[in-house]
């Protein structure tokens, strides 16, 4: 099975040589019996250093400017498919995807599943309420079959039967993904974690998000509105836990 890590990636130079080894060391860690990988950085605008570290660090960078996570996903999908992969794992740039991740996503994929996600861990420290609407948000999104945009995979066909990720969207991406994958196949939730930065919870109050997610759930018009999705696409306000470590593993969510 030839594996494509695909990553999207605007302005991402202190966090991209992070997930570019992690997806390396995930793929080596799968590689025998049949399956090889490659990383693809979708460069989104970028006005650092991100192409040149994923470079560095081996991944095959694809430069594009949209500033629509859904197109530059699209973007790196199809440089993938263009080499030949059999199955795609889109990875947010700021994600580190454990090996355990990947083998399951595998190994999903070889018992007939079409794609799938994974539940999510955050890097350094946030906020109390934001672990406790994680814990929640991964049960629910585990019972609905659904998924976050830091790991959501699928199979070539897969990809191709849905025509792709929905570019007239900026955020919610995902949900759309993962409910126009469920109708045509088995879309499974992994077990193990991969982890993610909390660096939008650190650098925006609890108020900031909990608005946006109160008018994104009433008004779907936001969803396509940049203006009021400053969460997103606003200038990065600096993490002051930006050089955190990923854990190494974490345990699956009971």
């Amino acid at each position: 099975m030839r594996i494509a890590f695909v990553i999207p990636a605007h302005n991402e130079e202190l966090l991209i040589g992070r997930t570019v080894a992690a997806c390396a060391a995930a793929g080596r860690a799968c590689e025998g019996e049949g399956n090889s990988f490659e990383i693809i950085v979708a460069c989104d605008a970028c006005t650092d250093r991100t192409g040149a570290i994923a470079a560095a660090g081996g991944a095959r960078v694809v430069e594009i400017d949209r500033r629509i996570i859904a197109a530059v996903r699209n973007a790196g999908a199809r440089e993938a498919l263009s080499r030949g992969a059999h199955l795609l794992i889109f990875v947010d740039a700021d994600t580190c995807p454990p090996a355990a991740s990947v083998r399951e996503a595998i190994a999903h994929i070889r018992a007939g599943a079409i794609g799938g996600g994974a539940p999510v861990a955050f890097d350094g420290t946030v906020p109390p309420y934001a672990r406790t609407l994680l814990r929640i948000m991964n049960r629910l999104f585990r019972a609905a079959r659904l998924t976050g945009g830091c790991f959501l995979y699928c199979t070539d066909l897969g990809y191709r039967a849905v025509g792709g990720w929905d570019e007239s969207l900026l955020v919610s991406e995902e949900i759309t993904m993962a409910q126009m994958l469920k109708r045509h196949g088995r879309f499974e939730i992994v077990r193990t974690p991969v982890i993610t930065s909390g660096r939008k919870l650190r650098t925006y109050s609890g108020w900031e998000v909990l608005s946006l997610l109160i008018r994104g759930t009433f008004s779907k018009k936001i969803l396509r509105d940049r203006s009021q999705l400053d969460l997103w696409y606003a200038p990065r306000r600096p993490d002051p836990h930006s050089a955190a470590p990923a854990p190494a593993h974490s345990e699956p969510p009971r």
